[in-house]
């Protein structure tokens, strides 16, 4: 029995803390309910959601991960803007990740740093206030709850005394039809 235990120990000790992490790579549908109003465009456009401000990231949401990174990609633009969908990528190894964002007329450039806290993936990511030396810190904990199932809770906190607002947002996996289909 000694002799068993003293063979896998460098088994589990080659597993490591990697072996216990999820694979967030899917695709994922928005599943809480929140109530949507119209939009203001006369046609052709998307309704607006209204309610809290969600992940932060859209529906259906592409998550990629790999030993290295996790990439985060979502439509935020309608077809008629003949943009691209917003990607991010974030490093796993907890080194800084700078994603260039466009959302208005100019880029914005947004230093995140992921962190395993067990099986949960803390993404936090610093953002400029709107005033001079006023900033947001966002931070995005993806959780699988089960192997369909994505919670992210996003907590921003302003810089200056504001209390933080948090949310949890649910995913569920996206069921890919057979190929051939």
């Amino acid at each position: 029995m000694t002799t068993a235990l003293l063979l896998l120990l460098p088994l589990l000790a080659a597993a490591g803390p990697d072996a216990a992490r999820p694979d967030f790579s899917g695709t994922w549908e928005r599943t809480d309910a929140e109530p949507e109003r119209p939009s203001v465009a006369s046609t052709g456009d998307l309704s607006f959601r209204s309610g809290s401000m969600g992940s932060g990231w859209g529906s259906p949401l592409t998550l990629r991960q790999d030993a290295r990174a996790l990439v985060v990609e979502y439509v935020h633009f309608s077809a008629y803007d003949l943009q691209p969908p917003v990607r991010l990528t974030f490093a796993l190894d907890g080194s800084d990740s700078t994603n260039a964002v466009m959302i208005g007329h100019a880029a914005s450039a947004q230093r995140s740093r992921a962190a395993w806290r067990d099986r949960t993936l803390v993404i936090t990511t610093e953002l400029a206030g709107p005033e001079p030396g006023r900033s947001v810190q966002v931070r995005q904990a993806l959780t699988l709850e089960s192997p369909d199932t994505l919670q992210v809770e996003t907590t921003r906190e302003a810089s200056g005394g504001a209390p933080p607002s948090v949310t949890r947002t649910t995913y569920a996996r996206r069921q890919e039809p057979p190929a051939g289909r």
